[in-house]
């Protein structure tokens, strides 16, 4: 079995349920606004929030744009008289509460920040990704937390890791695994940067992207198996 020394490992969808935390904070910022929260409207900023994130994967928006834009885009649809910079801030101080463990998560961060230098990597916002960590029971187990927002790089680019590894002074590539649910971003991002990637998987999605994961589970606890 491969010998590593540095575990990165992605946050949201991988360690945390975005999906649960971003409803909540979206169903109280529609309250404080007086706006009606409809599951077509969720599913509308599903779709442009999507979108939004690509952008910022391919580097045609940066993150100050992204927090306003996707609002600015869903209230243009919904035609909802509401401003989408004040709209933005409510719901990252709501998003910064949601913290709500993936099965496993607490378990694996105990197992590997045991063994080796575990580090998140995460293309999330600072503010929230920071409250999320410091409100979860995971934040000890982790030897740093590398957000975009404070990197000025997000994943797939290699910047981001070439960001975490001068901040841990840790620089053998051989000995490096990401691990992360997004074949876009932390597969790719992994892949980009020339280091060994496990994909986390626990919908059994296709994989029709090109890329090949080192490793592919379906459970965290199968990373005891890998690492």
């Amino acid at each position: 079995m491969k010998r590593y020394g540095l575990v990165f490992i992605d946050l949201d969808e991988t360690l945390l349920d975005f999906y649960k935390a971003e409803k909540q904070a979206l169903r109280l910022a529609f309250g404080q606004f007086g706006l009606e929260f409809s599951g077509r409207a969720a599913l509308e900023y599903e779709e442009i929030n999507a979108g939004v994130w690509r952008r910022l994967e391919l580097g045609e928006l940066d993150q100050a744009t992204l927090k306003v834009e996707r609002f600015r885009l869903l209230f243009d649809r919904m035609r909802a008289d509401a401003d989408p910079a004040a709209f933005s801030a409510a719901y990252l101080q709501e998003l910064g509460k949601g913290v709500f463990l993936l099965p496993g998560a607490e378990e694996t961060c105990a197992y590997l920040g045991g063994k080796y230098t575990l580090v998140v990597v995460t293309n999330g916002i600072k503010d929230v990704q920071r409250s999320r960590i410091a409100r979860s029971p995971l934040a000890t187990y982790f030897s740093d937390l590398v957000i975009s927002e404070e990197a000025g790089s997000s994943k797939p680019s290699p910047a981001i890791f070439e960001h975490a590894c001068a901040r841990l002074g840790f620089h053998d590539r051989d000995r490096m695994i990401m691990v992360g649910d997004s074949l876009s971003s932390d597969i790719r991002g992994g892949v980009n940067f020339g280091i060994d990637t496990c994909w986390f998987n626990p919908g059994s999605k296709a994989n029709d992207s090109g890329l090949r994961p080192t490793y592919e589970i379906r459970a965290l606890s199968e990373l005891r198996s890998i690492l």
